[in-house]
This record gives C-alpha cells, structure tokens and sequence, in this order.
C-alpha cells in the first residue's frame, strides 16, 4: 500500500535555536498526529553556527515526518521560508517560528478553518493575542503594523506572527524579495486573493536568545513597506478568466 498523499507541510524556518528543536517538534506532532491529516515537518537551518543541525539530525531519529534543509550561509527568514515552500509536498503550508513562542497547538483549528465547506481562502494569518514580548518589541511591531495597514490598506493588525497556512500554490504566484514573509497579507491580495484571521496563541520564550532589533526589522521594514506599495499600484487583473482559443 502506497503511503498517503502529504496534505499539509509545516515549514519552520531557524537559525540559533538548538535547545528549541526537539521541544518545538514534539508539540507539532502531538497537535497534529491526533486529526488524521497527512502532514511532514520541514525545517530549514538558515546558516546556523551553534549545535542546531545536531539537534535536527537527532529529532529525525525519532520523527520520520522530519525533513531537514540547510542554507550554508545565513540568508534570511524569507529565503528560508521560501527554500522550505519550493521543497514542501503538501498542497497547504503552515510556518510557524522556531523559537517556540507560536503555538502549534493552534494548528488543526487554522487548518480546520482552512478547509471549511464552502470556504475560499488563500490565507489564514494569526493574529497574536496577549503578547508576550518585550515592550520595546511590542510598541515598535505596533507602530509598524499601523502604518503598514495605513499604507497598505491589508486589513491585518498583526502581519508579524509567524503562525500562518495558506496554499503552496498561492505562495508560489507571489513576487519574492527578502523580507516578504511581512507582507503576505497584502500580497495575497494583491492577486486576488482571500485572507482570513484567527486568534493564536503566543507565549514566552523559554530557551535561546531573541534575533529581533529595531535595525534589522523596524527600519528594513520601512523600505520594503515603499517597494510593496509600488507592487500594488502596478496590480493588473483582468477582467474575468482567460479562455483558450481552438481553431
């Protein structure tokens, strides 16, 4: 009997976060082994220079749903993101952080909304209650959330919750640059296409040290935030589906 068919892939992308492998790992399998859906686990270790890739090769002795990909230099969240998208088999993705502040106990209820009757999303975004950050992290995403969703007009509070499903193949109509994955709401719109919320979790980190400052993700945010806005007004949908002519 041939094995089932991958119906979602759970994309983690990391980079320094040995101690939260094999915790981060336990709780997707616990959350998702019990809903019957055929899932794998891909990893992506974005250049990382502590025991991270041990921890991965150990982690896959024990989960045979873990796949593990490695960039040899550090090339950023979205990169890493999109490595694990470009590899995933699953017709749906779900990211989620590696520093274990996502939860992914909030997986089968996105994934459930994902696949409601009727239902035409692209993307689910979760939308982070009860933060637990740092104020500093607090008020800078906040700033940033409001003027990106004044700009943008996304619709979205939190684009920075790194909980979210959507359709692998929705994903791969996207333009790419670095730092995309912030602008996932207004890029899925930019096509077309629908985009729902949900309340997730968040909680503390418990193990390894934080990547976030305001130079490498306020200010970079600031000028992505100008390209994406050149990218939405230059949008052109046509009028109704193209139809293929025979002769």
């Amino acid at each position: 009997m041939s094995a089932p068919s991958i119906e979602l892939s759970v994309v983690v992308p990391v980079k320094n976060e040995a101690d939260n492998i094999l915790p981060l790992i336990e709780e997707i399998d616990r959350a998702l082994t019990p809903t019957g859906v055929a899932y794998e686990i891909i990893y992506i270790d974005d250049g990382s220079n502590d025991a991270t890739p041990a921890k991965l090769a150990e982690a896959a002795q024990r989960f045979p749903r873990l796949r593990r990909l490695r960039h040899q230099k550090s090339c950023g969240q979205s990169a890493a993101i999109r490595s694990g998208v470009f590899a995933a088999r699953g017709r749906a993705i779900a990211t989620l952080d590696g520093d274990g502040q996502n939860d992914p106990a909030d997986l089968p209820r996105l994934w459930t909304a994902f696949n409601a009757p009727g239902a035409t999303l692209a993307m689910i975004a979760g939308q982070r209650v009860k933060r637990q950050d740092t104020l500093v992290r607090k008020w800078s995403s906040r700033i940033a959330n409001r003027v990106r969703a004044g700009l943008l007009g996304d619709d979205t509070p939190d684009t920075g919750c790194g909980l979210k499903l959507f359709g692998r193949d929705a994903f791969l109509r996207l333009p790419y640059f670095d730092h995309m994955h912030r602008f996932l709401p207004a890029l899925m719109k930019r096509e077309g296409l629908q985009v729902g919320l949900e309340a997730v979790n968040h909680r503390p980190r418990e193990r390894g040290t934080s990547k976030y400052g305001i130079n490498n993700r306020l200010w970079v945010s600031l000028v992505d935030l100008g390209g994406v806005i050149w990218l939405q007004a230059r949008a052109r949908h046509p009028a109704g589906r193209a139809t293929e002519i025979r002769d």
